[in-house]
C-alpha cells in the first residue's frame, strides 16, 4: 500500500480540525481555554467555566396578553359572575320607564305612573341598606336569591294588576314591593374587592369596568323597554325585566368561589356608617352627583320636546352615557397618578366644567345636534368621579359591611337623582328650558365644594393633633 507524503497527510488533518466544529452540536463545544478554570479534589476533576452565558429563550408573550382588562378575567370564576351580574343588572334600566309605559297606557295618567315609581324609589332608598347589611352578615347567595324573588313577585304583581285594573293603591303596594332587589353592582364590586386584595391598580380597572357597565346597562336599558312595550304589549318590558333580574341573580350566586367570606356580625354593625370618619361627606357628594343625572335627565326630555323631537331624548340621553361608559374604561386602563383623595376633587372639578356644555349649547344654539355633542362630552367626566369615589367608599368602610357601604352610596345617588329631577322640572317651568341646564352645573359644583372642604380639614386635623 503506498505511503502518503507527510505534506498529504497534514492537510487532511487540517482540513479535519477545520470541519469539525461544523459536524458537533453548539452545547457539545469544548470550553474555552481562556475562560476556563480545572482543580482536582479528592476524588474529582472540576470545570469552572468563567464564559460569557446565554440566555435560554422562554415562551413568547402573546400580543396584549398584558392588557388590564384581560388581567381582570384570567382569575378563576370572574368571567361567570360577571355575566350573570351583567344579565341582572340589565332590567335595572328597565323597570322604571316600563311602569310609566304600562301604567299611563292602561290608566291613561303620568301623574299616576310618576307618582307610582317614585314611592319605588322612595321603598328602595330605605329597604336596601338593610337588605345589603344581611347580604355582608349572612352571604350573598343566602340573600340575594330570596331577596330577588320577592322583587320579581313585586313586578308581577304590579303586571297583574294593571292588567286586570285593580285599585290604584295597588300598584303603589306592588311597586313598594320591588325595593328588596339587592344592589348588584355593588356585589359585583364586593367581589373584586376581596379577589384583588392588596392590589390596588387592579381594583381600580375592575371599579373602572363596574362603572362601565352601570353606563351600559343604563345606556341599554330604557332603549330594550321601548322597543318590547312598544312592539309587544305593555306589560311586556316589566315581564322581561322580572325574569332576567332572577336568571341573572341565579347565576351570580351560583358562583360561591368567588363570593366574599361571611365573618358574622362585625363589631362595627351596631354603628351606623353614616358616622364613619369620612363618609358623610362622600355620601353627600353622591347625593349631590345624581341631582347632575337627575336634573339632565328630565331637563334634556323638555328640551327635546320643545323643539318637536321629543323621541330623540332616549338617543340623546345614551350618547351621555356612551361617552361615560368610553371614558369609564379608558380610565380603567390608565393608571392615574396619585391617591384617590387627591384625584377625587378633580374629577369633580372636571365634571362641572364639562357639564357647563350642555348649558352653553342650548343657550347659545339651540340645536339638538350641538346639543348631543356637548353631552357626549360631559359624559365622559362622569364615569372616572364615580369610580374614585366609589374606591374611596371601599377604602372608608369598616370590615364586613362593604355591601351596607356601597349601598348606602347608591341610595344617596338615587336620592339626588329624585332631588334633581325635581328641581329640573321646576327650573324648566319657571323659567326656561336652557336655563335647566344650569341645575347640573350646579350640583356638580357643589359637590366639588364639599370635596375641597372636607379634603382641607382632613389635611388640618393631623396638626390640631
Amino acid at each position: 500500500m503506498p505511503q502518503q507524503s507527510p505534506d498529504r497527510r497534514t492537510t487532511d488533518r487540517r482540513t479535519t480540525d477545520r470541519r469539525a466544529p461544523d459536524r458537533r452540536e453548539p452545547d457539545r463545544r469544548e470550553p474555552d481555554r481562556r475562560t476556563t478554570i480545572l482543580t482536582v479534589t479528592a476524588d474529582s476533576l472540576v470545570a469552572a467555566d468563567f464564559g460569557p452565558r446565554r440566555k435560554a429563550p422562554g415562551p413568547r408573550r402573546k400580543s396584549g396578553a398584558g392588557t388590564p382588562y384581560r388581567r381582570l378575567f384570567t382569575i378563576p370564576g370572574t368571567l361567570a359572575f360577571t355575566v350573570g351580574n351583567l344579565i341582572a343588572r340589565l332590567p335595572m334600566g328597565m323597570f322604571s320607564i316600563s311602569a310609566v309605559i304600562m301604567i299611563a297606557g292602561a290608566r291613561d295618567s303620568y301623574a299616576l305612573a310618576g307618582a307610582v315609581t317614585a314611592t319605588g324609589l322612595a321603598a328602595t332608598a330605605v329597604v336596601a341598606p338593610w337588605t345589603a347589611r344581611l347580604v355582608d352578615r349572612y352571604g350573598q347567595a343566602r340573600i340575594a336569591v330570596p331577596a330577588t324573588a320577592i322583587a320579581a313577585l313585586g313586578s308581577l304583581a304590579l303586571l297583574l294588576c294593571v292588567r286586570y285594573g285593580a285599585p290604584d293603591w295597588t300598584l303603589f303596594a306592588a311597586y313598594a314591593a320591588t325595593a328588596t332587589t339587592p344592589n348588584t353592582g355593588g356585589m359585583s364590586r364586593a367581589r373584586w374587592a376581596h379577589l384583588l386584595k392588596g392590589d390596588p391598580a387592579g381594583l381600580h380597572t375592575a371599579n373602572s369596568f363596574e362603572q362601565a357597565a352601570d353606563e351600559l346597562c343604563f345606556m341599554l336599558g330604557p332603549v330594550l323597554a321601548a322597543f318590547l312595550c312598544g312592539t309587544f304589549f305593555p306589560e311586556a318590558g316589566t315581564l322581561a325585566g322580572a325574569v332576567l333580574m332572577l336568571t341573572g341573580v341565579l347565576l351570580f350566586a351560583a358562583q360561591r368561589a368567588t363570593e366574599p367570606p361571611v365573618r358574622g356580625r362585625p363589631r362595627t354593625a351596631s354603628k351606623s356608617l353614616l358616622r364613619a370618619p369620612g363618609m358623610p361627606p362622600l355620601l353627600v357628594g353622591f347625593l349631590a352627583t345624581g341631582a347632575v343625572f337627575g336634573s339632565l335627565e328630565v331637563v334634556t326630555i323638555a328640551f327635546a320636546d320643545a323643539q318637536g323631537h321629543r323621541s330623540a331624548a332616549g338617543v340623546i340621553l345614551a350618547l351621555q352615557a356612551a361617552g361615560s361608559g368610553a371614558a369609564g374604561l379608558l380610565y380603567g386602563a390608565l393608571k392615574p397618578p396619585g391617591p384617590a383623595e387627591r384625584r377625587y376633587p378633580w374629577t369633580l372639578a372636571a365634571m362641572a366644567v364639562l357639564m357647563s356644555g350642555p348649558l352653553l349649547a342650548a343657550t347659545l344654539t339651540g340645536s339638538l345636534v350641538v346639543l348631543a355633542g356637548a353631552l357626549l362630552v360631559a359624559g365622559m367626566a362622569t364615569a372616572p368621579t364615580m369610580v374614585t369615589a366609589m374606591t374611596l367608599i371601599q377604602r372608608r368602610t369598616p370590615e364586613g359591611r362593604l355591601n351596607e357601604g356601597m349601598t348606602l352610596a347608591v341610595t344617596g345617588l338615587l336620592g339626588g337623582i329624585a332631588c334633581g329631577s325635581a328641581a329640573g322640572g321646576w327650573m324648566v317651568e319657571r323659567a326656561s328650558v336652557a336655563a335647566g341646564y344650569g341645575i347640573p352645573v350646579a350640583a356638580a359644583t357643589v359637590a366639588l365644594l364639599i370635596a375641597l372642604v372636607t379634603r382641607r380639614l382632613d389635611c388640618q386635623t393631623p396638626a390640631l393633633g
